[in-house]
């Protein structure tokens, strides 16, 4: 079994509590351009996302709002 070729970036992100928010957030992070894979844990406020490419941080942040979180940076 291989892996997958790629970048994995892990953010810091505010106000997830449930699994609710993990899947908003899940959700509009896995919209962004090049993104294969998203895991998001409320219990300790991280979402690790796996891309073909460095992602831009503004884009990951416009996405987190959009959900309705807080992108405070990479952990």
């Amino acid at each position: 079994m291989t892996s997958q070729p790629g970048t994995t970036t892990v953010y810091k992100v505010t106000g997830m509590t449930c699994g609710h928010c993990e899947g908003a957030v899940t959700e509009e992070v896995s919209a962004l351009a090049g993104v294969t894979s998203v895991r998001a844990v409320a219990a300790d406020g991280l979402v690790t996302v796996v891309s073909a490419a460095p992602l831009d941080d503004e884009a990951v942040r416009a996405a987190v709002d959009e959900a309705g979180y807080e992108l405070v940076g990479r952990a």
